[in-house]
């Protein structure tokens, strides 16, 4: 499973001229651990998260500093961060290692996507039926008809059962069941 699997999109973001106070909003507002710092070509350059803010809050109250602080005056640069590509275990490694929450994710140097610590967990514990009946909806969807092609999930292993018109529609089938969050292969029988 890769990056553009399971990350999150759009990606609420901020700029480096923005207040701070304007990106703890969207980081509390949202729920977000931290929010890409892009440039106006879409090029992450920083992070701002919680814990920047906090540090910055404390250092504004034993300073007594009067100026709105903005987001480049504390921002984490520069900052990891993972292509569309990247495989998940080595996404994961990198958070565990650094104690990232989450990571911007690049394509072509631009900000697509972003994966959370959550995000990485999810395809971990969805249950069978459900990546099965995702499964399912993905392969009826492709075929224009319900139950052309039947699934059955050995671990996450997708095994697709039916008439095929030829080899390369069966190529086409398993790459699409590939793309399924939960699934680490396919194959047909």
């Amino acid at each position: 499973m890769r990056a553009s699997d399971i990350m999150s999109r759009p990606v609420v973001t901020t700029t480096p001229g923005s207040l701070l106070m304007d990106a703890v909003v969207r980081l509390t507002e949202g729920g977000f651990a931290g929010l890409p710092v892009v440039d106006e070509e879409q090029q992450v350059v920083g992070m701002i998260t919680e814990s920047d803010a906090l540090r910055a809050a404390e250092q504004a109250n034993t300073t007594g500093t009067a100026t709105a602080p903005r987001v480049a005056d504390v921002m984490t640069s520069p900052v990891a961060v993972v292509s569309t590509n990247d495989d998940v275990v080595d996404i994961a490694r990198l958070m565990l290692g650094d104690r990232l929450r989450s990571l911007p994710v690049v394509e072509n140097g631009e900000l697509v996507g972003i994966v959370s610590r959550r995000d990485v967990l999810k395809p971990l514990v969805r249950p069978d039926d459900v990546v099965a009946a995702h499964v399912q909806a993905v392969l009826d969807a492709y075929s224009g008809q319900h139950g052309r092609w039947s699934v059955e999930l050995v671990g996450r292993v997708a095994v697709i059962r039916g008439e095929f018109d030829d080899t390369a529609e069966q190529r086409v089938v398993i790459s699409l069941v590939r793309t399924v969050p939960g699934i680490t292969d396919a194959r047909v029988e």
